[in-house]
C-alpha cells in the first residue's frame, strides 16, 4: 500500500517469486493501470500521470509520481532537452528492459517539480485491462 498522488491510499498485493533475492512483484488494483509492454509487470496507476507531454529516448513519455516493479540503474549527469539532470535509469524488475529514468536532482529552478519523479516511454507500456 502506499499513497497515491491524491492523498488516497492505493492498495497493491505482493507477491514473491523466490527466496534468493528477487523482489517482490506488485499487483496494482484499479480501472486505470500501466504495464509492462514485455513482461506485462504492473507500473503504474493513471492517476499517478503529472503529465503526458514529455519526450523518452524514443518518443512520447509519460511523467508518474509513483511506480511499482522497477529498479533503478546509477545516477548520472544528463543534459535533456530541459537542461542538466540527475538522473537514474529506469529497468522493469521482472524482464529488465529500460523503461524510462528518474529524476534525482534538477539543476535550474523552473524544472525542481522533476526530482523525485519518473518518466516511462509510451512505448514501454500498456494499458492492462481498461475497459
Amino acid at each position: 500500500e502506499y499513497m497515491g498522488r491524491n492523498g488516497q491510499s492505493v492498495h497493491a498485493s505482493v507477491e514473491l517469486f523466490d527466496t534468493m533475492g528477487k523482489l517482490f512483484k506488485h499487483y496494482l488494483e484499479g480501472a486505470r493501470i500501466y504495464s509492462c509492454t514485455n513482461c506485462r509487470a504492473h507500473l503504474a496507476d493513471h492517476d499517478e500521470i503529472i503529465s503526458k507531454s514529455f519526450q523518452g529516448r524514443h518518443g512520447r513519455a509519460y511523467l508518474f509520481n509513483n511506480v511499482v516493479n522497477v529498479t533503478l540503474g546509477p545516477r548520472e549527469e544528463r543534459i535533456l532537452i530541459t537542461g542538466l539532470h540527475t538522473v537514474c535509469d529506469l529497468y522493469c524488475n521482472c524482464c529488465q528492459v529500460i523503461l524510462g529514468w528518474k529524476y534525482e536532482s534538477a539543476y535550474e529552478e523552473s524544472q525542481k517539480y522533476k526530482e523525485g519523479k519518473f518518466i516511462i516511454e509510451k512505448a514501454k507500456m500498456t494499458k492492462e485491462n481498461w475497459t
